[in-house]
């Protein structure tokens, strides 16, 4: 099901995550999207490589598609891809599968701006990390 997602990480519902409508709360899908878009970035080693160059990646705006409540107790795999890089920002694209429901319970994107810490507006991409995410997107059989 995310066989075309370079990241893919697996964790379990927590009974804590649940509502008083006993189904995951809204919010905790954007920790799923966080904790996949870190475990991307950490797979390019894009926080060392940015943070050089006084550069750190900033949420310009995200949004999520919710498809099927998940309950506790479940396990799911939180996929993360880039579907669009231009010179100063990427959108990131997410899903998660549920393992009880065997389908896709939540689809998500982000747009994730380089953000210049010490001019305090947004930069440029650095070259290497636009082609180190053009590889980790082929390498998972997807195009840029």
């Amino acid at each position: 099901m995310l066989k075309n997602f370079p990241i893919v990480i697996n964790t379990s519902v927590a009974w804590g995550e649940m509502d008083a409508l006993n189904h995951v709360n809204n919010t905790i899908y954007f920790k799923y999207f966080e904790n996949a878009r870190i475990a991307y970035f950490t797979s390019l080693d894009l926080m060392p490589t940015m943070q050089s160059q006084k550069l750190a990646p900033v949420l310009g705006s995200t949004q999520c598609r919710y498809k099927v409540p998940l309950t506790y107790p479940d396990d799911i795999a939180i996929g993360a891809r880039i579907t669009d890089i231009s010179c100063d920002r990427f959108t990131m694209e997410y899903q998660v599968f549920s393992e009880k429901h065997q389908r896709v319970a939540a689809v998500g994107e982000a747009v994730v701006v380089a953000f210049n810490v010490a001019s305090g507006q947004k930069d440029t991409i650095p070259t290497p990390l636009v082609d180190a995410i053009k590889r980790a997107e082929a390498d998972a059989g997807n195009q840029l």
